[in-house]
């Protein structure tokens, strides 16, 4: 579990949103994937959630 809320880098389907609430929670990001997929305002959720994450730092 990560310590911070950041975008996945390495598990990215658009921005990687959604690869980095999985990576914070430990959950699989398919799940959260389709949890996006069923909530009602999810299009802007996803806007203001990749506008507003910071970058996972590339790993090397």
């Amino acid at each position: 579990m990560n310590n911070k809320l950041r975008k996945s880098s390495t598990d990215r389907g658009v921005v990687g949103v959604c690869g980095g609430i999985a990576d914070y929670f430990g959950i699989s990001s398919l799940g959260v994937r389709l949890i996006f997929i069923f909530l009602p305002a999810n299009f802007v959720i996803y806007l203001i959630l990749a506008t507003i994450l910071p970058d996972s730092p590339l790993l090397l």
